[in-house]
């Protein structure tokens, strides 16, 4: 149990931290540049999250990958899909980057950006794709470092790119007096530097094995692609229920709305140990598997479930007393904030169900397994979550999304802990040498 609170408790962190980067930089925009400078920015990391799924992707092969490989103590194999992975990132970055700045004034009209809005949006949009290498590599470092056991540095790293955007943005912005470009340059610029010196430290004190780049084999680059499209796909499938999700909610109006934004806000703090859990059982689960330390493996998922329920437990308590207090800290609108409230007390207390799910995903995606994961978060949003939020919501009116979202939490953690027990997923096999 020491072992994984004290690795997750980093991941906790970074993720926080992560999060704070995205509101810090909407602080700066909004109260600096005004609403439409705000929306511009917002519609344009709308497509940059969609184009990050696809880095997240490849992200969970590399943590699956790598952490199995440095399991097996194979530093030849974990130094050769290290640089296979650095070629297809690579590629990969610079590929979406020229297609994102040449085709981004078409994705914003797909997205039906406003004639007010689009002129900004396309400016931030162009400058991001250009910076397209950094956020890619940025967000790697990061995950290699994690399946090499080390989620401190990681931290640390994202530490330097939110205290650099919090800098930068403003200087750049009214200084400078650049404007949304000053938003776009301080977002590329803090992660560019934050990787620069990720690079640096990790050379420096030897905790990344890299290696002159080369031209990888087939098989490594199969073998990326097996386990990242899947991956990538989870991401498309969990924006696209949320997406559905949203159109059960606007059908009660905009009060309705405005609650649930407020609680989704929250939400996603809320989640944020869960989540860290999830990636660190991947990485420890990883090393296991790969050194066929399978009994190991049956209690890191043993003790992370248990350490999830006493976590998510007690923010459920404290969720359940200060619901509307959270509420109010986003909006101020009685009929929004009491629907807000309510919602949130209701998923509380399927919080702890919420985290066996990134627990048990997490173990199983470790061995490889991740076309099973795509299923099972299908069936999560798909076959449980959308529709059941709009059966219920159409019996007992809008309380009905939470007690909708809650049974689907219950749900698929029964279908994730199924597949877990009597799933194949640990007769999975990377490699044969």
């Amino acid at each position: 149990m020491k072992p994984l609170i004290l690795f997750s408790g980093p991941i906790m962190l970074t993720n926080l931290l992560q999060t704070s980067f995205q509101i810090v930089d909407s602080l700066w925009v909004g109260n600096i540049l005004g609403a439409e400078a705000l929306a511009a920015v917002n519609i344009s990391t709308t497509i940059l999250v969609t184009v990050l799924s696809f880095v997240l992707g490849l992200n969970n092969a590399a943590l699956t990958i790598l952490s199995q490989q440095y399991g097996r103590r194979d530093e030849k194999g974990l130094k050769s899909y290290l640089n296979a992975f650095i070629v297809v990132m690579t590629v990969m970055a610079v590929g979406f980057g020229i297609l994102g700045y040449i085709f981004s004034a078409e994705l914003l009209l797909l997205l039906g950006t406003p004639e007010a809005i689009l002129d900004q949006a396309q400016i931030y949009l162009q400058i991001s794709f250009l910076g397209m290498f950094f956020l890619f590599a940025y967000n790697f470092i990061n995950t290699v470092l994690r399946a090499l056991g080390d989620s401190k540095t990681p931290m640390r790293i994202v530490l330097i790119a939110v205290m650099l955007n919090a800098i930068l943005a403003p200087v750049l912005m009214i200084i400078f007096d650049l404007g949304i470009v000053g938003a776009a340059l301080a977002t590329v610029a803090s992660q560019g530097i934050a990787f620069l010196y990720s690079v640096y430290h990790s050379m420096r004190y030897k905790l990344i094995p890299f290696t002159y780049p080369t031209l990888p084999k087939f098989s490594e680059v199969s073998l990326i692609l097996k386990l990242g499209i899947p991956a990538g796909l989870q991401m498309g499938v969990i924006a696209a229920g949320s997406a559905a999700i949203l159109s059960v909610v606007t059908s009660f109006g905009g009060q309705t709305v405005a609650g649930f934004s407020a609680a989704q806000r929250l939400t996603s703090l809320i989640t944020l140990p869960a989540m860290a859990l999830g990636t660190a059982v991947n990485s420890m689960a990883g090393q296991n598997i790969g050194l066929n330390y399978w009994t190991r493996v049956k209690s890191i998922a043993k003790y992370a479930v248990v350490y999830n329920l006493s976590i998510m437990i007690a923010i459920a308590v404290i969720i359940m007393i200060f619901a509307e207090a959270g509420i109010r800290l986003f909006i101020q609108e009685t009929e929004a904030v009491e629907f807000g409230a309510a919602y949130l007390r209701i998923v509380a207390l399927c919080f702890p169900f919420l985290g066996i799910n990134f627990v048990l995903n997490g173990i199983v995606r470790a061995s490889g397994a991740m076309f099973q994961v795509l299923v099972l978060n299908i069936i999560s949003f798909w076959v449980l979550r959308f529709p059941l939020t709009d059966i219920f919501s159409s019996w007992f009116g809008s309380i009905g999304i939470g007690m909708g979202m809650g049974a689907s939490f219950i749900l698929s953690s029964a279908f994730a802990y199924g597949y877990y027990r009597f799933g194949k997923w640990d007769k999975k096999v990377l490699f044969t040498e």
